[in-house]
């Protein structure tokens, strides 16, 4: 089911399968995708690496990334544009930026439990009945139900990822997340972040730490190698330009920052990325 809104607004909430499964393919400008799987057994090619899903499992998608199913089951899929709901602009109301969207340096993924189960399911229940509906209600009744739907996604991640019990501290974190995912381009160290955020670079390694979670600097490598990826294999950029372009001074700190994260130098996978190897390459793991 489909909705478009007179300006743009657009929001699609469905369940597709293996003779449906091109909509992941589709770029629709300024989205995110969250992904339910109703099936074991998935697996997607996104950003080059093969990614296995099971029931219950949620991911948290932008328009950035490239996915090509492989395996598919049933999953309900939620996909809705900046002009239906800017989650930065509403930031205050489901709390999201930087966890599940504009910040996650590895794909956000939620495991819901049992007690969850329910009111996910209910949700989708009351969603679905929602968009059938045709008068001037339709759209603040939809978006009233794609926040709860973001908020209860959001204290499940925090849940599961153990983030601090204090406002303050989460705040830091999602803060940091969004502000590594704006500038890893240019600011390779925890100490550039920290003058961002008004802190020390020992706070926020102490926060992070709380969390029994990969440390700053390992969001900040992440990410960076994340879009070298992207870039590797989906464009045809010279290394040396990948590099520059990932702010390396030269390509020989490049290619050692490169693969010392995967494990394979970054012209080695851009030729396995020709070949159309990489997903199943030993050098990449999942």
């Amino acid at each position: 089911m489909e909705f478009i809104g007179h300006t743009k607004e657009y929001l699609f909430l469905g369940t597709i399968d293996s003779h449906s499964c091109d909509i992941l393919k589709e770029h629709i400008e300024s989205s995110l995708t969250i992904l339910w799987f109703q099936s074991d057994a998935n697996i997607l090619i996104i950003d080059g690496k093969e990614e296995v899903f099971s029931k219950n499992q949620i991911v948290f998608l932008t328009e950035f990334h490239q996915i090509v199913p492989k395996k598919i089951g049933e999953i309900r899929l939620l996909r809705f544009n900046r002009p239906f709901y800017c989650i930065l602009d509403h930031d205050s109301e489901v709390g999201c930026k930087g966890i599940l969207f504009f910040g996650a340096s590895q794909l956000p993924v939620i495991t819901l439990v049992q007690e969850d189960y329910q009111k996910f399911d209910t949700l989708w229940q009351m969603f679905t009945i929602e968009m059938t509906s045709n008068d001037n209600l339709q759209i603040d009744m939809l978006q009233m139900m794609l926040k709860r739907y973001l908020i209860l996604c959001a204290r499940r991640y925090k849940n599961q990822k153990n983030y601090p019990s204090g406002h303050n501290e989460t705040d830091l974190v999602r803060e940091f997340n969004f502000l590594v995912e704006q500038h890893f381009r240019t600011k390779h160290s925890v100490a550039d972040y920290a003058d961002l955020l008004f802190k020390s670079p020992k706070t926020i390694s102490n926060i992070f730490s709380k969390m029994g979670s990969k440390s700053p600097l390992k969001y900040i490598h992440d990410r960076i190698a994340l879009e070298a990826r992207r870039m590797l294999y989906y464009t045809d950029k010279p290394v040396k330009e990948v590099a520059y372009q990932l702010g390396f001074d030269d390509i020989q700190a490049f290619s050692r920052f490169f693969k010392k994260q995967e494990g394979i130098s970054p012209s080695e996978y851009k030729e396995k990325g020709n070949l159309g190897t990489i997903a199943n390459s030993s050098g990449i793991t999942t």
